[in-house]
């Protein structure tokens, strides 16, 4: 049987995968676009969007992925349900694997897998993910504001998120599972010199306290074995992400964490015809915004490729 082959396959749904599949149909490339195993991606687990430009009034992540998901299929993006489990990108047009079984040949792959956070494995966490646990300040540290919560991480990211929440709350706790901090010397300092950062050495999460948001935090201390709690309404996951690459790994060049590495103003890969955008090669702004951004210039780079094949 004659393998389906598409113009544009785009892999993954969050802002990245349906901004790319909003410009590749408006360009009349007909993309085939894999939702994966998170429709809408990270940001259906996220409650408010109020950064976003253009909803004053804020949104809900779900909602927000809804109009993205229709604004594309109104251009026509072919949307399915399924999960890409394998590439071969050693010839073109690429071939790709669905959920196992399915093949189909792409002239141009834009990949939008995005990244997951790491969590901490806690029931509570999971529980009340949404409800004072988050694991992006950045997004959602404005909720927050005047209030007392604490962050777990001891690396730049853990630190910058520090510094940041503590512009907004009255005090932080920075919880360090060990008796250093691993981030930069320029942001240990910048920690340690901010006064409503208090930093909880030896320390780890043993549960998130509250039934239906977010109300304290049990620590045990690593060394004394002592157990201990505190009162918070936020409690924020920055212990890093992990992205969604690694069936790219045989053909595309990651970095040491595994992000795509993209040529420079670009969301071209090494390999002629793959592109990439979204967090899935971004592990310096990871925001809705420059997700959306990033799926554009995929699109666009795809289009200018095509273009250039038929000449």
């Amino acid at each position: 049987m004659e393998k389906e082959t598409t113009n544009v396959l785009i892999i993954g749904s969050g802002p990245a995968g349906y901004t790319a599949a909003i410009y590749a149909s408006r360009a009349g490339l007909n993309p085939i676009l894999y939702q994966g195993s998170q429709p809408g991606g990270q940001l259906t687990i996220t409650t408010e969007v109020e950064n976003f430009p253009g909803y004053p009034n804020g949104i809900t992540g779900p909602e927000m992925m809804e109009q993205l998901k229709s604004q594309a299929e109104r251009f026509g993006t072919d949307l399915r349900y399924g999960m890409v489990t394998s590439v071969d990108f050693s010839s073109s047009p690429h071939l790709v694997t669905i959920d196992g079984t399915q093949q189909l040949k792409a002239k141009t792959v834009i990949i939008a897998t995005g990244a997951s956070a790491k969590w901490l494995g806690l029931e509570s966490e999971q529980r009340l993910n949404g409800r004072g646990v988050s694991a992006c300040a950045v997004c959602d540290g404005f909720f927050f504001r005047g209030q007392t919560v604490a962050i777990v991480g001891g690396g730049d990211t853990a630190a910058e998120e520090a510094c940041y929440l503590a512009n907004l709350c009255k005090k932080v706790y920075l919880i360090v599972r060990r008796d250093e901090l691993r981030a930069s010397e320029i942001m240990q300092k910048r920690v340690k010199n901010t006064a409503n950062i208090e930093i909880l050495w030896n320390s780890e999460t043993v549960e998130i306290l509250g039934k239906e948001e977010v109300e304290g935090v049990k620590l045990i201390n690593t060394i004394s074995q002592k157990e201990s709690e505190i009162s918070v309404s936020g409690f924020f996951v920055a212990i890093g992400h992990q992205p969604n690459t690694s069936i790219f790994k045989e053909y595309l060049a990651l970095d040491s964490t595994g992000y795509i590495e993209v040529i420079k103003g670009s969301s071209k890969t090494n390999v002629a015809g793959v592109f990439a955008c979204g967090d899935a090669q971004d592990k310096e702004y990871r925001q809705a915004i420059t997700a959306a951004g990033s799926g554009c210039m995929a699109a666009l780079d795809a289009e200018r490729f095509l273009a250039n094949q038929t000449h």
